[in-house]
């Protein structure tokens, strides 16, 4: 039985930079580094649900493993989906999709950036996961 997210990760050339990027994209310092004084391994919790990201010295990947964009996109809920986009823009990522209503305006809207290690960062205003995470507790 699948019963969520565990962990997103992403690979980099350049491990350091890669951190370094993240924290300044979340806002925080991954809480996590293996090993210590030459990571190959970094993990930051970030949101609500402290949602693990690692992001792995490329060298680690699994074989065939794409060095550009590809594969899945995991969009992450933001509340401000187009002053994200223009954040991450600012930081040096490439637009990968632009900003695309879904639902026939049921307020579900995607965006895509490549992050400067050639990964894909999805983002998305999501009402679905807005109501879950603002939902009164039950008595």
């Amino acid at each position: 039985m699948f019963r969520g997210f565990a962990t997103l990760n992403l690979y980099a050339d350049d491990l350091v930079a890669a951190r370094d990027w993240y924290a300044q994209v979340f806002g925080v310092q991954p809480y996590y580094a293996y090993p210590a004084a030459q990571p190959a391994y970094v993990e930051f919790r970030i949101g609500d649900d402290a949602d693990e990201i690692g992001i792995i010295d490329r060298r680690w990947a699994p074989p065939g493993a794409a060095a550009g964009p590809g594969g899945a996109v995991l969009h992450w809920h933001v509340d401000d989906l187009h002053g994200t986009l223009e954040r991450l823009l600012e930081l040096g990522a490439t637009e990968y999709q632009p900003v695309t209503e879904h639902g026939d305006g049921a307020g579900f809207v995607t965006a895509s950036v490549v992050d400067p290690f050639g990964n894909i960062l999805g983002i998305m205003h999501n009402p679905h996961w807005l109501a879950l995470h603002t939902a009164e507790p039950a008595a």
